[in-house]
């Protein structure tokens, strides 16, 4: 009986005081702890809930809740008012999902994950995309010390695609990395300027879209939205003015 009762939709500790007040009747807590197995501290919560699915009723004797299950053909009541509540579940869903679906796209549309250097240069090639000549692309850039030449090289042909399609490259990075390998090659196509206080790691504004990089994975995000990038352009410049060439 216990396996059908959680068929049901009850849980196993409902289960076990439905059948319990079945066996013992009319009931205070006690013998019901003990006929169900269920702790004392969890039975009037389990009891309660019963009560609201109309499985279980009580009376008062004496200042004292003697509890009893209601007859057995309340459990299709209780069955019929979960097809009910799952019929306008279905339906609101049916009224919203349009909704959800939009959203979903438009999110899908505004925020991608990028993993490992092809997808990096993917993501770099999307930044490309809508760049037109004169465009600024603008960059903040710090690298973990064990991995910049290697990623030295990944940005020297990534600038070159930027250099060759007519977009002006202006990027900050910390006093440390003034002499980094590939800064003297890149420093022929892009405007760099250095600051001696934190800035963000690898952060990239092109138009409307921002790359965010890790590379830890390495992993980009790219986000399409235009306040945010407008609102990082302004920070940019902000830095860009304290800094030293």
């Amino acid at each position: 009986m216990l396996t059908e009762l959680k068929k049901l939709g009850l849980t196993d500790g409902e289960a076990r005081v439905y059948i319990a007040l079945l066996k013992t009747g009319s009931s205070t807590v006690g013998p019901v702890v003990k006929q169900s197995g269920v702790a004392y501290s969890k039975v009037y919560e389990i009891i309660e809930r019963l009560i609201k699915k109309g499985l279980v009723t009580y009376i008062i004797k004496e200042k004292t809740k003697h509890f009893q299950a209601t007859n057995p053909e309340n459990l299709k009541a209780y069955l019929e008012k979960k097809q009910e509540d799952l019929d306008g579940q279905k339906t609101a869903l049916d009224s919203i999902l349009p909704s959800i679906t939009k959203i979903s796209k438009e999110t899908a549309e505004e925020a991608e994950i990028f993993i490992g250097k092809k997808g990096l240069r993917t993501a770099y090639e999307i930044l490309l995309e809508d760049a037109k000549k004169n465009d600024d692309f603008l960059f903040f850039i710090t690298l973990p010390k064990e991995k910049v030449e290697e990623i030295a090289e990944f940005y020297s042909r990534i600038g070159r695609r930027f250099r060759d399609a007519g977009v002006n490259l202006k990027g900050i990075s910390h006093e440390t990395y003034r002499n980094a390998p590939g800064t003297k090659e890149t420093a022929l196509w892009t405007k760099m300027r250095y600051v001696n206080f934190p800035i963000p790691s690898t952060l990239d504004i092109c138009k409307d879209k921002i790359l965010l990089i890790s590379w830890e994975k390495p992993a980009g995000f790219l986000i399409r939205s235009q306040e945010l990038a407008d609102n990082l352009r302004g920070y940019f410049y902000s830095v860009w003015e304290k800094a030293k060439q």
